[in-house]
C-alpha cells in the first residue's frame, strides 16, 4: 500500500511548520505559562491548515506522549470520564510529559452537549496541556469551553507557501511536476494544504501528469467568519478574495463591516479602518455610475486588507458581531428604487418622454417591460430584469 504523503510528511517540529508564524509563537506562550493562564488551547481555522499536525509537533517538541480523543468520544459523558480523567490525571510512563488532544471538537452534535460539559470541568484540572481543535469554534454550545481556553487562529496558506512545500516534497521523492501543474493545484487548493500534497501525489502517479483534473475547493465562508479573519488576523495577500467566498452582495457586506467596526476598533485604529470604509463606499458608487466593474478590485481591496491593516497588531478574543438593522432596511429600499429609477430613464429615453411621468406610470409599464423582447431593445441588466420578475 502506498504511504500518504500527508503522513509521510505531516510537521514533526515547530520548524517544519510553514505559513504559520503568529500560531507558532502564540502556543509557544501558552506551553511556557502553562497553567499560570490557561490549562487548553483551541486550534481553529479551516480544514487542512495544519492543526492537528500543531498537536504532534507540540509533543515532539516537549518530548511528550500524545493522548488522542475525538468528537465520537465526547458523545458519551460516561465514556469520557472513563478514559479522558485518568490520562488527564496520570503521568506518562514512556515520556516526560503528556499531551491531550481533543481533535474535531466542533463535529459534537446539539444533542451530545454531555460531553462538552465533562470536558470543561477536565479542562479546569488539567495537570497536562489540552489542545482543542476545531474548523469553527464560534457556536454558541462552545461559549464556555472558549473562556476556559487560548485561542489561536489558524489561517488559509498561501498558494506561493503552499508551492513551496510541494516542490520541497517532489525534490524528497524524485518526482518531478511542471510548473504550470504545481501552480495550479496550488491556487485551487485554496489554503488547503492537506488537498494540495494529496493532489501531487496522484498527479505523480500518472503517465500524463497535466492531465489530472484539480477542482477548486468551495469554501463557502459564512460572513461572521470573513469579519473574524479581517477584524482579527494578519493582513495578506490572501485576505484579497475573503468575500468572494461569502454568499453576499457586495454593499450588504459594507454594512456588516460598518456596524461592527466600532466593536473591534478605537481611536486611530478605527478611523484608519473607517477611512478605508470610506474609499470601497467611492469605489463601489463609481462602479454603479459608470460601470466600470474593474473597480470591484479596488473595492474589495480597501474592504479587506485595507480595514485589517488599519490594526496595529493580531487581535485575539470572541467579539459578538451584530446584524446590520436599520441601515440595512434604508439600503434595501434604496437598492429598490434605484433599480426602479433606472429602467424608467431607458424607458422615457427610448419613448420620448420624461423620466418623472415614466416613474408616475411605471406600476401600468411594468407589465409589458416583463416581455423578453422589450427588455432586450432596452438593453435592461439582469439585475433589472431580476427586479420586474419579482
Amino acid at each position: 500500500m502506498t504511504t500518504s504523503w500527508t503522513e509521510k510528511y505531516r510537521p514533526k517540529r515547530f520548524s517544519d511548520i510553514e505559513g504559520q508564524e503568529h500560531a507558532v509563537i502564540t502556543i509557544k506562550e501558552f506551553l511556557k505559562n502553562f497553567p499560570r493562564k490557561k490549562r487548553a488551547v483551541i486550534l481553529y481555522g479551516p480544514p487542512g491548515t495544519g492543526k492537528t499536525s500543531f498537536a504532534y509537533a507540540v509533543a515532539t517538541e516537549k518530548n511528550a506522549e500524545l493522548f488522542e480523543l475525538n468528537a465520537s468520544d465526547l458523545r458519551n459523558r460516561e465514556k469520557l470520564r472513563e478514559i479522558l480523567r485518568p490520562a488527564i490525571e496520570q503521568k506518562s510512563l514512556i515520556k516526560e510529559n503528556k499531551i491531550i488532544l481533543v481533535d474535531e471538537v466542533d463535529g459534537i452534535s446539539d444533542s451530545d452537549r454531555g460531553g462538552l460539559l465533562e470536558l470543561l470541568a477536565l479542562v479546569e484540572s488539567s495537570a497536562h496541556p489540552i489542545i482543542i481543535t476545531a474548523n469553527d469554534i464560534w457556536n454558541k454550545k462552545f461559549n464556555n469551553i472558549r473562556k476556559k481556553a487560548e485561542l489561536i487562529p489558524l489561517k488559509e496558506i498561501e498558494y506561493k507557501t503552499i508551492k513551496n512545500i510541494l516542490i520541497g516534497i517532489l525534490k524528497r521523492e524524485r518526482k518531478f511536476l511542471g510548473n504550470d501543474i504545481l501552480t495550479n493545484i496550488s491556487i485551487k487548493a485554496k489554503g488547503d494544504l492537506r488537498a494540495a500534497i494529496n493532489d501531487i501525489q496522484t498527479a505523480s502517479e500518472m503517465s500524463r501528469p497535466e492531465d489530472i483534473i484539480v477542482d477548486e475547493r468551495n469554501k463557502e465562508t459564512d460572513i461572521f467568519s470573513a469579519l473574524r479573519m479581517v477584524f482579527k488576523g494578519k493582513p495578506t495577500e490572501t485576505m484579497l478574495q475573503i468575500y468572494d467566498s461569502v454568499n453576499m452582495p457586495l454593499e450588504e457586506i459594507m454594512l456588516w463591516v460598518e456596524e461592527n467596526l466600532p466593536l473591534e476598533y478605537q481611536g486611530e485604529e478605527l478611523a484608519k479602518a473607517i477611512d478605508a470604509l470610506s474609499r470601497a463606499d467611492i469605489f463601489k458608487r463609481r462602479i454603479y455610475r459608470q460601470q466600470y466593474w474593474r473597480f470591484l478590485v479596488y473595492n474589495n481591496a480597501f474592504l479587506s486588507y485595507g480595514v485589517s491593516s488599519a490594526k496595529k497588531g493580531v487581535k485575539t478574543g470572541f467579539t459578538s458581531y451584530k446584524k446590520p438593522t436599520r441601515i440595512l432596511k434604508i439600503w434595501l429600499n434604496n437598492r429598490k428604487t434605484e433599480k426602479k429609477k433606472t429602467i424608467a430613464k431607458k424607458y422615457a429615453k427610448y419613448v420620448h418622454i420624461g423620466e418623472k411621468r415614466a416613474m408616475r406610470d411605471f406600476v401600468i409599464i411594468k407589465n409589458f417591460l416583463r416581455k423578453p423582447e422589450i427588455q432586450k431593445e432596452l438593453r435592461l441588466s439582469e439585475e433589472e430584469i431580476a427586479y420586474l420578475q419579482k
